[in-house]
């Protein structure tokens, strides 16, 4: 992006932030909300260009807004920050008593901020508690990491590390879980990135990926059901925009992209949107040599209309 915006408070850089923005086609009235605050870059943006817009910012990271507020609290724009899961879009509006918007955002990217400085685990390179929760204070009854390490079954690990982490030695891997955890309780993340580090043939090990990489993202999206959390959120948030609406989704990981452009598909199949992108759209070479992180990333935008569609993904 050729502004590149850091976000409040932190070194992370919303990606496609121009782009995700404009496909919205915001007026000074618009009712959006930002179903994936982080780091407050694309609110930031939305009320810098819309200085009388409404925004309603959700995040289950309830940390993500201490840091924000006091950046917010000059604004014009109406912003209401709620702690919540996006896969709950639906009751949030219902409590603000608003039953349709103009737009909605999701940025279904983890914030460098999140991997850095949260302690909960999400990065291998730093050596935190195996939590990889986003809240921020779990509840006793919320699963962790820890809990899936040390208590899932040998299949049950290989299929998540497999399936969500498209990790190609996850029975390897599962195994030496299993087998480290009879030992000792695994506890940390340096614990758990050594036993994939000897799991894993040395090639590999001291590949360009980090050997950790495939199984960490696994586990978090296990940790958080990630993948069931954007199926409800964009069918909710899709029923509660208004006609000729607009939803803008940035995704990172394939797995994450094929729940988003079957989404769209079926809308577009059944008269009920069209796309405003008949191609995705990529970071651009600029952006990638500014932030590497962009490389992966897609988005995808929707309108809702009642008109006949004429694009098909």
């Amino acid at each position: 992006m050729e502004t590149k915006a850091e976000t409040v408070g932190t070194r992370h850089k919303t990606v496609l932030l121009q782009e995700a923005i404009e496909g919205l086609n915001l007026n000074p009235k618009s009712f959006v909300v930002d179903a994936t605050f982080g780091g407050g870059g694309h609110s930031a943006e939305m009320c810098r260009r819309c200085p009388d817009i409404k925004i309603i910012a959700l995040d289950q990271d309830k940390s993500a807004f201490k840091k924000a507020e006091e950046k917010f609290k000059d604004s014009s724009c109406d912003i209401s920050f709620v702690n919540e899961n996006f896969r709950n879009i639906d009751k949030v509006l219902e409590k603000q008593e608003t039953k349709e918007v103009d737009g909605i955002i999701f940025d279904l990217g983890l914030s460098s901020d999140q991997l850095e400085n949260s302690g909960r685990g999400f990065s291998f390179l730093r050596d935190e508690p195996l939590l990889m929760t986003m809240k921020e204070s779990p509840l006793p009854e919320d699963v962790t990491a820890m809990d899936v390490v040390n208590t899932w079954d040998e299949k049950n690990l290989a299929d998540i590390i497999y399936g969500y982490g498209e990790e190609r030695y996850s029975r390897r891997i599962a195994q030496g879980i299993v087998e480290a955890r009879t030992k000792k309780k695994i506890e940390t993340t340096f614990e758990l990135v050594e036993i994939i580090r000897n799991s894993v043939p040395a090639s590999y090990r001291n590949g360009r990926l980090n050997c950790a990489t495939r199984t960490f993202q696994a586990i978090r999206i296990a940790v958080n059901d990630e993948l069931g959390a954007i199926s409800e959120g964009l069918e909710k948030g899709f029923k509660l925009l208004k006609k000729g609406g607009r939803m803008s989704v940035i995704s990172f990981h394939s797995l994450e992209d094929r729940i988003v452009k079957r989404f769209f598909k079926t809308k577009v199949t059944e008269g009920e949107a069209l796309l405003i992108n008949k191609k995705v759209i990529l970071a651009s070479d600029e952006e990638i040599k500014n932030n590497p992180r962009s490389r992966s990333a897609k988005l995808r935008i929707l309108e809702t209309t009642s008109l006949t569609p004429h694009i098909i993904i």
